[in-house]
């Protein structure tokens, strides 16, 4: 796991002969444990004191990565109906309990101990107690991304880990709720969750999903509440750009694109997709192209709505017309869809370099927009996933929008969220959580350079590529600690 966290937290701990502060180290190569009376100088409350102590004892004088792997064969040991099988799972249990026991009988709070012990590292627990000593409360809800995050194409085949699902369960079983927070469509995540996390839990009234990045809330179990489409309540000017963007992206869209690329079935936001292995190299060059077909697209749809309203300040290019001739529409004596890629390249850098990779960079500044294109403009968002998808969504519908409804449904007023992602539309989640005390955030090593950077000036929870089991057992062991008070 990819944390980076004091071996001694600098909160609890100023320099001493002995003791490294202040330095990013390993914990596997702790430096020597201080004194008592060390410690006791030190400005550390005394609770949290003993609990570092205790910890250090646990991790020093316990084989507790033995101990963890056979909670995990224990945990994850599929179903097969055989009877040495059975024999070998009942050995390994038995094994697990007789070792657990052994913690629980020489720590007054055994049973936490034991459990941190079984699923969570020596960084893992540390870093929990870091996470405990800053925060003081457990967290109450995961909202979690999927792609790249819970499973990734190029470390876990696109699949979400079995060790993963299991310490959702766990979660689930402790009584936390899950918000799956995702772009993809609401049937896609059904299908996973279900296959995954099985029916009863994501039936039960204690999951929810926010799908197409906040378009939408599927909360099963809550009545007429269980499904809200967010984007029913967008103005019909909006709902009308996104109608015509619909309409028109493959049957307009050049031979190549329509072969390299298909649509997403969504219920609102409009993604093209590669038909190429998500992250090759046919994927970037066809989503790149993509990117800059879809802002051209947008400008034309909103050059219509803009001419319907009398909003434009020019007249069409050539004296052409009809619906591919709104986006020539010149508006301060530039056209639509030049003011539209300037506006999309100043709002994100990544979009920028595509544009500038594709020839289709305009040298305009965005602060010139007409004010009556950037009305609009100013309410849609054009999203660039490298080598993934390019996108147009509504900015008044997002994951914080989603996360919220789902939240109220299922009934979190006080939410201190894991919130885990790797994109941009994570990241206002994130923001969010910061913003409001509202909970933690953590990233995978290959999450988009705005999230990284956010994760890294937070609490450093980066996870290796595939690996988000590791912030889910940190959680897990935040949350033991928490109940000890």
């Amino acid at each position: 796991m990819m944390v980076n966290i004091y071996s001694y937290s600098s909160k609890y701990f100023e320099d001493d002969d002995s003791i490294v502060t202040k330095t990013r180290t390993n914990r596997t190569s702790l430096p020597t444990r201080p004194s008592l009376e060390t410690v006791i100088r030190l400005p550390m409350p005394v609770g949290h004191m003993e609990r570092y102590d205790l910890v250090y004892q646990l991790y020093d004088e316990y084989d507790t990565k033995t101990l963890r792997e056979f909670q995990e064969f224990v945990d994850v040991f599929p179903a097969v109906d055989s009877r040495v099988a059975l024999e070998h799972w009942q050995e390994a249990t038995e094994e697990l309990e007789e070792r657990k026991d052994e913690i629980r009988s020489s720590f007054a709070a055994g049973e936490t101990f034991a459990e941190i012990a079984a699923r969570a590292t020596r960084d893992q627990a540390f870093t929990a107690l870091d996470l405990e000593a800053k925060y003081g409360r457990a967290v109450n809800v995961l909202v979690l991304d999927v792609d790249e995050t819970l499973r990734s194409a190029g470390g876990t085949d696109n699949e979400i880990p079995r060790d993963t699902l299991h310490m959702l369960t766990e979660f689930y079983d402790a009584g936390v709720p899950i918000v799956i927070c995702t772009g993809q469509t609401l049937e896609n995540v059904k299908g996973f969750a279900i296959q995954g996390l099985g029916s009863e839990i994501v039936h039960s009234g204690s999951l929810s999903i926010v799908y197409e990045a906040g378009t939408g809330v599927f909360t099963p179990g809550h009545g007429a509440q269980t499904k809200q489409l967010l984007y029913e309540d967008l103005e019909e000017s909006i709902r009308t750009v996104f109608d015509d963007v619909r309409s028109r992206v493959l049957p307009e869209a050049p031979e190549d694109l329509r072969r390299g690329c298909h649509l997403q079935g969504n219920e609102f936001n409009v993604t093209m997709k590669p038909n190429y292995e998500t992250g090759s190299a046919d994927a970037r060059e066809i989503i790149d192209e993509a990117l800059v077909y879809l802002i051209d697209l947008l400008a034309d749809a909103v050059g219509t709505t803009l001419e319907a309203d009398g909003s434009d300040a020019g007249a069409t290019d050539s004296g052409t017309t009809g619906g591919d001739a709104n986006g020539e529409t010149e508006l301060a004596g530039e056209t639509v869809a030049d003011w539209t890629r300037a506006f999309y390249a100043a709002q994100d850098p990544e979009i920028r370099a595509v544009l500038e990779g594709e020839g289709a960079y305009p040298a305009l500044d965005a602060a010139d927009v007409p004010d009556s294109l950037a009305a609009v403009l100013d309410r849609i968002d054009v999203a660039y996933y490298e080598a993934d998808a390019a996108e147009i969504g509504s900015l008044e519908l997002n994951k914080v929008v989603g996360v919220e409804r789902a939240l109220d449904v299922l009934g979190v007023a006080d939410p201190f969220a894991l919130v885990m992602g790797d994109s941009k539309s994570d990241l206002r989640v994130m923001e969010w959580a910061a913003d409001n005390d509202a909970g933690i955030a953590a990233a995978p090593e290959h999450a988009s350079q705005d999230t990284l950077e956010h994760v890294l000036e937070t609490d450093e929870l980066v996870f290796d590529r595939g690996k988000s089991v590791d912030v889910l057992q940190t959680a897990y062991a935040l949350n033991r600690l928490a109940r000890l008070g």
